[in-house]
Formats: structure tokens, sequence, C-alpha cells
């Protein structure tokens, strides 16, 4: 996975974690992806989705509370 191969408008869990672990420095799985992108409805039909719109649901959960 090179950086001229990712497209953040196309990412699939595996990649979208392997860069979020290591902009956080901490461990955050493909299943843990996954799984927010699924709840947000992110996940296109060839398994990828965009990272952009993957922050913006996080944010909107955050100032919504997460939905509690």
């Amino acid at each position: 996975m090179t950086a001229e191969a990712l497209k953040i408008t196309a990412l699939t869990p595996a990649q979208a974690a392997k860069i979020l672990a290591s902009a956080f420095r901490r461990r955050i799985d493909e299943e843990q992806v996954r799984q927010v992108a699924e709840d947000g409805q992110l996940l296109r039909a060839d398994g990828t989705f965009s990272l952009i719109e993957y922050v913006a649901y996080l944010a909107g959960e955050a100032t919504r509370g997460g939905g509690d």
C-alpha cells in the first residue's frame, strides 16, 4: 500500500484502520472501522468508503453524544 495508491475517497476498512492506527498511535482494527462505516451507512458496494465522510460521521456522532 503506497501513498500513491491510496485515495481517501475510496478506502477499504483495512486501509483506513492502518492509517488511523498510525495517526493516533493506538490499535485500531479493521472490524472497528467496518462497524463504524456500517453504522453510518458509508460502505459502498465495492467495500470502500470515503475517509472524509467517515470522519464527518464520527464528528456528528460526537456532537450528538453518540446517539445516547
